[in-house]
């Protein structure tokens, strides 16, 4: 039975890793909290995200909750990186474990959250819930959660069967004897390409960008190993989160450009036998700040890329050139390359043969008319901001969120936003969330809020607002921080430039998961720092 506070004292958006720890955290807390979830069930991107070939990119022992060490020594996870099912099972296990579900209101759509000045409070409304009061709002809706559809013209024609990686039929689908489409080749289609190719009839893969992919040595967890972690496990947690990235990783001060070609190309090797997304970006201190650096790389990993493939073209063309290594988010793999060596694969480079529209039968190029049977989507999310936005979310005078940061968002610490009262965000822009192990950053912004309204409560006070100068201070120190490296220079969904329209500005903070948790904690020790406490 769900438990439904007449007058909750938070309202939380959201079911997935972060919505339940905050619920779970806030429940531990004594806080009356509503939490509304648009899905049948928790998981939040791991409840959608149900595409053939989907796992996680971090491996699943990092990957998972250190809040609770009885949690983390009882679950098993059975592979390196844990696939989707795995996942949704463990997003599983940790419901019932602390008995969330019942204070969860599944398929239940927010359509908006509006501060209502007067009374001090936010008029949250819902399709299914109605209109609900409360003093603090948590939105905790994942920075990928809100799919992008492809500029393409026709998609409503087309007689075949289109899916989005991102919102995939929970039932699964058979591509046997089909002629499918992938658009797309971020993390969900190079995850996807290998074992779609298995099935169908015939993949054609329609590639805008070719991005750097390594490969992710998955394997079953060896006993030992297990064993081994769960032993050292609270050691071993601190360090993560005591890391830059929120994974235990070596770290190097060494410049590239000062090691000798052999030197290099050793510890590019050595970097690509880990499979992991860090191997290859830690073997120099200065490859993401410096081009010519970064260039030695991107060489090897284009270099790895002809490897694999046998013919020369098509080698190629999945060889990036449009940006450096790293600036996107790289992806890790099982056979991507090698699939390219099929008979019955085919690549079409949109660079030279752009998709001109979707037709009854197929797609469409400058040059040919492909025809399909199916249409996968691989088209990704409108990333970080996407989310919030969709919210309907509007603070002090009736300002839309949207207006807020309709030049780029701002915020303070990637918590919370001046205009907005008691509204926070976990994992929002401006914090280090999508560079970084999620489930580290999300269990620091989680504990940090937490720790915010009890204190609030303890020194009875109401209400806590980011000032505006804090929020300018911050939002210049993001940007001056990126632009400290390379990952301005790349067209990503970093940037927002997968998204036609939208503001051209780095999002995540690239200062590190450590440093980050330095300024945070201080932000707390010295009375919460850059907020208005009343």
């Amino acid at each position: 039975m769900t438990v439904r506070p007449v007058r909750p004292d938070v309202v939380v958006v959201g079911a997935g890793f972060s919505g339940m720890y905050m619920l779970h955290r806030l429940r531990r807390e004594g806080f009356a909290v509503r939490t509304f979830e648009v899905a049948s069930d928790v998981g939040g991107t791991w409840y959608w995200n149900r595409y053939p070939g989907a796992r996680c990119d971090i491996e699943s022992m990092d990957y998972s909750y250190s809040f609770d060490d009885d949690l983390q020594q009882e679950w098993e996870w059975s592979e390196r990186y844990a696939t989707q099912p795995e996942i949704l099972r463990y997003a599983d296990h940790v419901a019932k474990r602390f008995d969330l579900r019942r204070h969860i209101e599944f398929d239940t759509k927010v359509l908006s959250i509006v501060l209502d000045e007067d009374a001090g409070h936010w008029m949250v409304t819902t399709d299914r819930a109605g209109e609900v009061s409360a003093q603090f709002v948590v939105t905790a809706v994942g920075c990928l959660s809100t799919t992008k559809q492809p500029e393409v013209p026709g998609l409503d024609r087309f007689g075949g069967h289109t899916y989005h990686t991102g919102r995939w039929p929970h039932e699964g689908v058979d591509f046997s004897g089909q002629r499918v489409g992938v658009i797309g080749t971020g993390s969900s289609g190079i995850q996807s390409i290998p074992i779609i190719a298995q099935q169908a009839q015939h993949l054609t893969v329609f590639q805008r960008t070719p991005n750097f992919s390594m490969p992710a040595r998955n394997a079953q967890l060896e006993r030992e190993f297990v064993d081994q972690r769960k032993a050292r496990y609270g050691k071993h947690r601190e360090l993560a989160r005591r890391s830059r990235v929120g994974v235990v990783n070596e770290v190097t001060e060494d410049l590239t450009l000062e090691s000798s070609p052999d030197e290099r190309e050793r510890r590019y090797r050595r970097g690509w036998e880990k499979g992991t997304l860090f191997g290859l970006s830690s073997t120099f201190s200065d490859l993401l700040m410096d081009k010519a650096a970064n260039d030695t790389v991107a060489e090897f990993v284009r270099d790895r890329i002809r490897d694999a493939i046998d013919d020369p073209d098509v080698a190629d063309k999945l060889a990036p050139r449009s940006h450096a290594f790293g600036t996107k988010r790289p992806c890790l793999d099982t056979d991507y390359y090698a699939t390219y060596n099929r008979d019955d694969v085919s690549l079409v480079d949109l660079h030279e043969t752009p998709i001109v529209e979707i037709t009854e039968h197929g797609i469409r190029t400058s040059d040919a008319e492909h025809e399909l049977d199916a249409i996968v989507l691989a088209t990704g999310f409108d990333a970080m901001t996407g989310p919030l936005i969709a919210l309907g979310i509007r603070g002090r005078n009736g300002e839309p969120l949207a207006d807020h940061w309709a030049a780029g968002p701002r915020t303070y610490l990637g918590l919370g936003v001046n205009g907005f009262p008691n509204l926070f965000t976990i994992t929002g822009p401006g914090s280090p969330s999508v560079l970084s192990n999620m489930m580290v950053s999300i269990e620091q912004h989680v504990e940090w809020i937490a720790d915010a309204l009890a204190h609030l409560r303890d020194k009875d006070m109401s209400s806590m607002e980011v000032q505006p100068d804090a929020e300018s201070a911050w939002a210049n120190h993001v940007n001056e921080v990126a632009d400290l490296t390379l990952l301005p220079t790349a067209n990503s969904w970093y940037m927002g430039a997968n998204v036609p329209g939208k503001p051209r500005v780095f999002m995540p903070y690239i200062g590190g998961v450590d440093l980050y948790r330095e300024i945070c904690d201080a932000v707390a020790a010295k009375g919460y720092e850059g907020f208005e406490l009343s």
